[in-house]
């Protein structure tokens, strides 16, 4: 694909309308043989979708590129990047939890690009769907997390059937002790970004709690803060139900993330936070990483983190791409503190914000998504023409497989489900409903 092409989608589909560094060099750079060393939030994603999208030539029939990623949630985020920019190439999201027999069905044409963790990948192979002989470039995202969750061997065996690789990119957050040894990286040009700028803009600040309990001095906590999009992190899944619930009690607009969740339940958290609908959301560690969580203005560690990596990976969901943020350490009385915890200042929260968490958006669910042809820019143009929104009105749209949610105005929402009942979305009977 032409350079141009793809920074015009990225500008119309993403928003990004000025390349960082990291993406300025990748955007340059013609090697077939790349390490790309960045931290969480720099704009990685974008980064080696521009080198590989530059690579890639028009759709031939056969799978180009291979992206594995370790997680779903990565997955997906990779994916929603990738698709509206590689203008003419199919891309298709494979991941554990999703339906086979869709994934089986997406490929009913042959896709240019496939997007996977190495687990649902080699199940493909395995059950001879997917024929990645004839790949051409291999993209192996957060490399260094997918030796920690036991991915080596998958990998190993999904490479060696690789045998006509022209482009390898690797990620990683940090630098690698050993590189792989199951492809070549001999020569392989090194763009580090590991240690510029993810959280140089980062305040952590500690709050005092007169009780081990920690419930009420959060609860102040959050009614001190002006309005944002803050993430709570507890260490298990039974705290964030339970702190959850307290804050659901408390009337604040909230969300919950953790493993016990089935996939859908915690990517609609992921969707209602960065939508505005639930602009706080609990979590357990899951979502500390590889989340695509836009523009978190506070992280607030209710429980100690149990690792310095964790702390790490905790504070990096905030200050991310030069904004500034907060994060804050609720300590209880004679708890025991970790020596990787450090904080600049105290903080006492003595009074409600003015401006204080609240939702100004509501969020409605359609029972009709990609398998229906249904795009974004036919809700779009739906809520315009039939519910009278401008265009300004219509906030976030996440479209999936059989489903569509939309942000809209929250005094509005009710209405709306109401007006457009009897119309049909590009000649779809299509049931609207409000979800929070």
């Amino acid at each position: 694909m032409e350079t141009k092409i793809i920074l015009e989608r990225l500008r119309e589909r993403h928003n990004i309308t000025a390349l960082n560094e990291m993406q300025q060099l990748m955007a340059g750079t013609d090697a077939s043989k790349l390490i790309l060393l960045s931290p969480t939030g720099s704009g990685k994603t974008a980064a080696f979708a521009i080198r590989l999208l530059r690579f890639l030539q028009p759709s031939s029939g056969r799978v180009q590129a291979v992206i594995m990623a370790p997680a779903r949630e990565l997955v997906l985020q990779i994916a929603d990047v990738i698709r509206p920019v590689a203008a003419g190439l199919k891309t298709v999201a494979f991941y554990g939890g999703h339906s086979m027999a869709d994934e089986v069905n997406s490929m009913s044409v042959v896709p240019d690009i496939i997007v996977s963790t190495p687990g649902r990948l080699l199940d493909h192979i395995r059950r001879g769907t997917v024929d990645v002989g004839g790949v051409d470039a291999l993209v192996l995202d957060e490399y260094d997390k997918s030796l920690e969750l036991g991915f080596l061997d998958e990998m190993k065996r999904i490479a060696k059937r690789m045998r006509s690789l022209k482009m390898i990119l690797l990620t990683s957050a940090t630098p690698l002790a050993e590189m792989p040894d199951f492809i070549a990286m001999q020569g392989a040009e090194v763009v580090d970004f590991s240690g510029k700028g993810e959280r140089s803009r980062l305040q952590i600040a500690k709050v005092d709690s007169p009780e081990r309990d920690k419930l009420a001095t959060l609860a102040d906590l959050l009614r001190s803060l002006p309005n944002g999009r803050a993430l709570v992190f507890v260490n298990h899944r039974e705290s964030a139900e339970r702190v959850y619930g307290y804050l659901r009690r408390e009337h604040f607009p909230v969300g919950l993330y953790h493993g016990g969740l089935e996939q859908r339940e915690r990517q609609l958290a992921v969707d209602l936070l960065n939508n505005g609908t639930t602009p706080i959301l609990v979590s357990t560690d899951l979502g500390a990483r590889g989340l695509d969580i836009d523009d978190v203005n506070y992280v607030i560690h209710y429980h100690m983190p149990l690792s310095a990596e964790s702390w790490t990976h905790r504070n990096g969901r905030t200050a991310r791409m030069g904004a500034s943020g907060t994060a804050y350490v609720i300590i209880a009385d004679e708890e025991n503190i970790p020596e990787y915890v450090d904080w600049q200042r105290d903080y006492n929260p003595k009074s409600a914000a003015a401006d204080g968490f609240r939702s100004d958006v509501a969020t409605l669910y359609l029972n009709a998504g990609k398998k229906e042809k249904i795009s974004r820019g036919d809700i779009v143009g739906y809520l315009i023409q039939k519910g009278g929104l401008t265009k300004e009105q219509v906030g976030k749209i996440v479209v999936n497989d059989h489903s569509a949610i939309v942000a809209v105005p929250r005094q509005m929402a009710s209405q709306l489900v109401e007006i457009l009942a009897p119309y049909k979305l590009k000649n779809t009977k299509v049931r609207i409903s409000l979800l929070k």
